[in-house]
């Protein structure tokens, strides 16, 4: 089969690396000019390099020195694997069976570029990955496969991504490539009444409210984990909370304290105190980096009785 690929970070090089090493041609690797900002290389191009292989770098994929490539590159199928740029139709056209792409949901729940963020915030319990055909609209292409992934009680985004839709992501996009080829493969409409679109799970979104329900702040903790971090104020130094358990209140008696009031401090941990019961800190990041709870509390100088911002 031969392959044109388009994407960018380790997703991109874990699919590149795929095909490559099950005997696939790879014959045109697409990804984004090098950052000036930043000193390191695109992980993708420094993949196909590597692989002998000449990365193709255009600042946009929608002139026609991008489609000049792609026809060239003679692709049965293109596979679009964390893709940053915008491709047209244009292009996804060219290969002699067109374009799939990957998304971590299971559209047409989820669309946008921080759906696994979302997915553990809101509290599923199921989420998954899609392969389909991209179309101009973001997410809304034809659905070609799919694979679910349960989201446990306690997973992080960290978890969710790299044990499960990251390795199961790669394989379901030879397993698409494969059916596409063939020709034994099947395009779903993805239906409208069950779409929805969120953005970026930005800092904004990030931001802790202990006034807020304490499942409400767990999710959005490990929905946070490792990126971008959940966040909140102790005075005016800001505190990123990644490490933690819940500790749930089952009786009045059992409350401690008000929203966002330091209770308890261990030698691992603190506890922080919300609607519904008290959030055990174990790791978070403060001027010094990422510590454990209690080293944050002597850090911060952090007392039983004090208060984060609300």
């Amino acid at each position: 089969m031969r392959v044109a690929l388009i994407g960018s970070a380790d997703f991109g090089k874990a699919a590149l690396e795929a095909f490559l090493d099950r005997g696939d041609e790879v014959v045109a690797v697409f990804c984004p000019p090098d950052n000036p900002k930043s000193s390191k290389p695109e992980v993708l191009k420094e993949a196909a390099l590597a692989r002998g292989l000449t990365p193709l770098q255009f600042a946009s994929l929608k002139g026609p020195e991008a489609a000049q490539a792609m026809i060239d590159s003679n692709a049965d199928i293109c596979v679009m694997a964390y893709v940053l740029q915008f491709v047209p139709q244009e292009l996804v056209k060219i290969p002699k069976h067109g374009t799939i792409q990957y998304h971590p949901s299971l559209l047409p729940k989820y669309r946008g570029p921080s759906a696994i963020n979302w997915a553990i915030a809101l509290g599923e319990e199921k989420t998954g990955l899609t392969i389909f055909r991209p179309s101009d609209g973001l997410d809304e292409g034809e659905v070609i496969l799919q694979k679910e992934v349960p989201i446990g009680p306690n997973d992080t985004l960290g978890k969710i991504y790299f044990d499960h839709l990251f390795p199961v992501g790669i394989k379901a996009l030879m397993e698409a490539a494969d059916l596409v080829v063939a020709g034994q493969h099947q395009e779903v409409v993805q239906d409208e009444s069950k779409a929805n679109y969120e953005g970026w799970f930005d800092a904004n979104a990030a931001q802790i409210h202990w006034a807020t329900h304490i499942s409400q702040i767990y999710n959005l903790i490990r929905a946070c984990n490792p990126a971008p971090g959940a966040w909140t104020k102790f005075g005016e130094q800001k505190i990123q909370i990644y490490d933690c358990h819940k500790h749930v209140a089952a009786t009045f008696a059992s409350v401690k304290g008000k929203p966002g009031e330091v209770t308890q401090i261990t030698l691992d941990s603190f506890f922080v105190t919300c609607h519904g019961g008290q959030i055990e800190v174990l790791k978070a990041k403060g001027a010094a980096g990422k510590v454990t709870g209690a080293e944050l509390a002597k850090e911060l100088n952090i007392e039983v009785g004090q208060s984060f911002a609300l």
